[in-house]
């Protein structure tokens, strides 16, 4: 059975960009792999949104090889056609992260979508941002100047958003060296779209770019550098599930994907360390962090299994239908998105 797509002109526009943007993405990591002699392939895996009815999504998947630690490429359009009392008209979005299993390269997180309200209006988001356990600053600056070059006039701006987006105020940190975040963009659509696009090609290309060129120099992996790694994924988990409100979103709204919401984190975390943060935590969130801890193996290091993914994915659900003023205490750049905004 297939996604029923969106009736709208316009989420059809953005839905084959997104596609587009996706196996721009798989072809170049599958590029890069093939250049180190791992030849890795991506797998997909499809979901559906209410048997299809309201949409659904299809993600390009692999991870456990000689390249990449976990990857995840996620597409979806949701749409609520046949539900005008819904505030979300439809959503259409590609979301990806990839994390190499060679410590000194960097991974990266994108976030492109088009949600259309039901009062016809309509507005893109664009995230991107590079997220290395061992900082190169020629990566930081060579990442940083695509964006610039893709979007001059918005740079700045976004660059201020996704540094308060993506900063860990309980560890004083940011999630990641460098960060773009435009949220609530828009001038007319086909500009907008124009843009998106933009950014989409230009922050994979870098990416590709930066990845081979890491794993072609940097070949000799320590220890430390392995335990480097082990801690950074401990903090990107610890960021998606205590604050990244696109995450929490997602899983409110329904539990039909939340192996493709979660796909975006790394296969091992360090569990002890992740519990020794609860002090720091403000309540209720302090009790989050124990549930997120609870659902983890109890193992050292601790292996993100779907089993893992699952129980995440059930604690926060249950956490923020019984605290949702809770919601207050996420990530915020400019905009809530509506979709948390419905389950205030």
């Amino acid at each position: 059975m297939l996604p029923t797509p969106a009736r709208s002109a316009r989420a059809t526009l953005a839905h084959t960009l997104v596609q587009s943007l996706q196996r721009r993405f798989a072809d170049g990591l599958e590029a890069v792999s093939a250049a180190t002699g791992s030849h890795d392939r991506f797998t997909t895996a499809t979901w559906l949104r209410d048997e299809g009815r309201h949409g659904g999504g299809t993600r390009l998947e692999l991870g456990d090889t000689p390249v990449f630690d976990r990857g995840s490429i996620n597409v979806s359009q949701v749409h609520y056609d046949d539900e005008p009392g819904k505030r979300l008209a439809s959503a259409s979005a590609l979301s990806t992260i990839i994390h190499p299993r060679n410590p000194h390269a960097p991974s990266v997180h994108v976030h492109l979508s088009f949600t259309e309200l039901r009062d016809a209006t309509g507005y893109w988001r664009l995230m991107a941002d590079l997220n290395p356990a061992i900082p190169y600053a020629a990566d930081t600056e060579r990442f940083i100047a695509s964006l610039r070059a893709a979007a001059p006039s918005q740079y700045e701006h976004a660059a201020a958003q996704g540094d308060r987006y993506f900063h860990v105020p309980v560890l004083g940190r940011h999630r990641g060296v460098t960060h773009f975040y435009l949220e609530g963009h828009h001038t007319d659509f086909d500009a907008d779209a124009a843009l998106a696009r933009t950014v989409g090609e230009t922050t994979i290309d870098s990416y590709c770019g930066i990845l081979s060129d890491a794993l072609r120099e940097r070949t000799r992996v320590t220890a430390d550098d392995r335990a480097a790694q082990l801690a950074y994924h401990t903090l990107y988990l610890f960021q998606v599930l205590t604050l990244d409100r696109g995450t929490t979103s997602g899983l409110l709204v329904h539990d039909q994907n939340d192996a493709g919401i979660l796909g975006s984190l790394p296969s091992h975390v360090d569990r002890s360390q992740l519990a020794s943060w609860e002090p720091r935590m403000p309540p209720p969130q302090d009790a989050l962090l124990r549930a997120i801890v609870a659902a983890l193996p109890d193992a050292s290091p601790s292996p993100v299994t779907l089993a893992a993914k699952l129980a995440c994915a059930e604690a926060l659900r249950r956490h923020y239908r019984a605290h949702p003023e809770a919601l207050e205490l996420q990530a915020a750049a400019q905009i809530v998105p509506p979709t948390v905004a419905n389950h205030r």
